[in-house]
């Protein structure tokens, strides 16, 4: 097996590992391709995961909100941005796509994003299913969703192993997506620009 159909394993292996360390601390970047843009990408989820349960509660009031709701809008596009980076060093490892070859619709990129977000629903499931406070019938749920996130952590794995495999030997095709998110552009989000006019 090359080193580029042995990446789906590893990332997950990364992704469990880092979603545990940074928990309790930061660590130290990768500066490795392609496995520092993948960190890039899931420290941008991370930490999205935990501004967002942030701007969900309601003691903090409407400042904290809105502060909260900026940072979901910078870890967003960054984690965007990591996507288009994974995928153009991807690109770079491939030999030419053939125009011939079905295209397919989503990137690899975009399937290590969400790779990423499973490894963070798998590691606070896990908390759930396993939280004392919690009733017996909560811990039995969050078990029965927890064995499903894993299940389609491991299909989605296997995809991404066979979808690389199919990138190399030229039987199917991706393109880069450019993201351009409009929200966080002032000459396009017309609740900015108006207020300029």
């Amino acid at each position: 097996m090359n080193a580029l159909q042995s990446l789906p394993d590893q990332i997950v292996r990364l992704h469990a590992g880092w979603v545990v360390a940074w928990h309790e601390s930061p660590t130290p970047l990768r500066s490795d391709l392609p496995l520092s843009i993948v960190e890039k990408n899931h420290r941008e989820n991370f930490d999205l995961w935990h501004e967002e349960d942030i701007a969900r509660r309601d003691d903090l009031g409407a400042e904290a909100v809105r502060q909260a709701k900026r940072g979901i809008d910078r870890f967003n596009q960054a984690r965007n941005d990591a996507i288009e980076k994974l995928d153009e060093w991807l690109l770079s490892q491939l030999p030419p796509m053939q125009l011939s070859s079905p295209l397919h619709s989503e990137t690899p990129g975009m399937i290590v994003d969400r790779l990423s977000i499973m490894s963070l629903k798998i590691y606070h499931m896990h908390i759930e299913a396993t939280r004392e406070s919690a009733s017996e019938e909560h811990r039995r749920k969050c078990a029965e969703k927890l064995a499903r996130i894993e299940e389609q952590l491991t299909d989605l794995k296997n995809c991404l192993h066979e979808l690389l495999g199919q990138f190399q030997n030229g039987t199917r095709r991706f393109k880069i997506y450019r993201q351009m998110k409009m929200y966080n552009d002032a000459t396009m989000n017309p609740q900015i620009y108006a207020q300029t006019s």
